[in-house]
């Protein structure tokens, strides 16, 4: 059995969309078949997306993308303002994006654990496993910590969860977890500063979770910080109200994907006529057939009166080969010139606090 150290020793590295111009490359998949050409027009229907200056995008995220190596590409599309909201898993924004603004790695994992060989193991050396990937469980225990820390020092009330991570990326700021400091860049960080709100609708289902109920534990009968969910979706439903154009970029489904969808229909529920989602782009591997949200089509969600069926694409595809090709394209067509960003985070800041 190798050591911690051995196993620990080939860091995840973070695809750079901007050193490579998949455009003629996509260009040549328009004239192609199957996935290929649903991708090519997948990285079409971003490009419109961005070059529409009315449109507000929204970025989905579920399953495990920065831990991949995807962390990256999702920096660029907020610093590019290619990206004015994120709704995602816990898991990507706390577990794996904070974790990494901490100064910690995702680590390559030997074929030969892919399918459980070996995790008897793992499990005594302290080290969690993503298919491929290795976590050090020893340095995830300090990021919940720091959550618990984090959480400690607010005011005792309800939070919505973009109002807690946006305390996160001012804690990076305060304690120098910055590239201009000499950290990181983190998706947190650059949400931070470009005022991009971040909404993770299930926030306790990750690192923070555990930070949470710490401090809810410590507090029993005394004023505690929460989060409200409900907060959440107001939240949202109130950007979807003051900019009616948006469009969606899904990466995965689950909770993210419809949480971004119902805000259609909730600005319906407190009678504001909203227009369906313009644009919407959804990379996945799930299935259809099970009745299973993940793989539900955008077709279906037009039932519901979610999405506009005139720019809607699925790709079928695993994200990490399908969204550097995506995004990429979009990038290097200079899609994004025109856009100056939405600031949505100075909106939703102004919305009164309630105790």
């Amino acid at each position: 059995m190798p050591t911690k150290k051995e196993l620990l020793s080939q860091p995840i590295q973070h695809i750079d969309i901007k050193q490579h111009n998949v455009v003629p490359l996509i260009d040549a998949m328009q004239s192609m078949a199957y996935s290929s050409r649903d991708a090519a027009r997948a990285a079409s229907i971003y490009d419109m997306m961005l070059r529409d200056t009315d449109c507000g995008v929204i970025l989905c995220l579920a399953g495990s993308l920065i831990s991949a190596g995807l962390q990256k590409v999702f920096i660029d599309l907020i610093r590019n303002n290619m990206v004015d909201a994120i709704v995602s898993t816990g898991a990507n924004i706390v577990d794996q994006d904070f974790f990494e603004a901490l100064g910690f790695n995702h680590y390559i994992a030997g074929d030969e654990y892919k399918y459980g060989a070996g995790d008897a193991d793992l499990r005594e050396l302290m080290i969690d496993r993503i298919y491929d990937t290795f976590i050090d469980e020893e340095e995830l225990r300090i990021c919940d910590e720091t959550i618990h820390q984090i959480t400690n020092s607010l005011e005792h009330r309800p939070y919505s969860s973009r109002e807690f991570i946006r305390e996160m990326g001012a804690y990076l700021v305060k304690e120098g977890k910055t590239p201009a400091a000499g950290g990181r860049d983190s998706i947190i960080l650059a949400a931070y500063e470009k005022n991009v709100p971040i909404f993770c609708p299930a926030f306790s289902d990750c690192s923070a979770g555990f930070g949470l109920v710490a401090h809810q534990h410590a507090r029993q009968g005394k004023p505690m910080v929460s989060i409200d969910s409900a907060k959440d979706f107001y939240e949202i439903t109130q950007l979807k109200i003051a900019n009616p154009t948006t469009g969606l970029l899904m990466i995965g489904g689950g909770v993210p994907k419809n949480f971004a969808q119902d805000i259609v229909v909730a600005a319906d529920v407190l009678g504001v006529e909203a227009s369906m989602h313009k644009y919407a782009i959804q990379i996945t591997v799930a299935d259809a057939r099970d009745g299973a949200l993940s793989g539900s089509t955008l077709k279906e969600a037009s039932s519901w009166g979610k999405v506009d069926l005139t720019y809607e694409q699925m790709v079928f595809s695993e994200a990490t080969l399908a969204l550097p090709l995506i995004a990429g394209y979009a990038f290097h067509k200079k899609a994004h010139a025109a856009r100056k960003g939405k600031q949505w985070a100075t909106i939703l800041n102004q919305v009164p606090v309630t105790v």
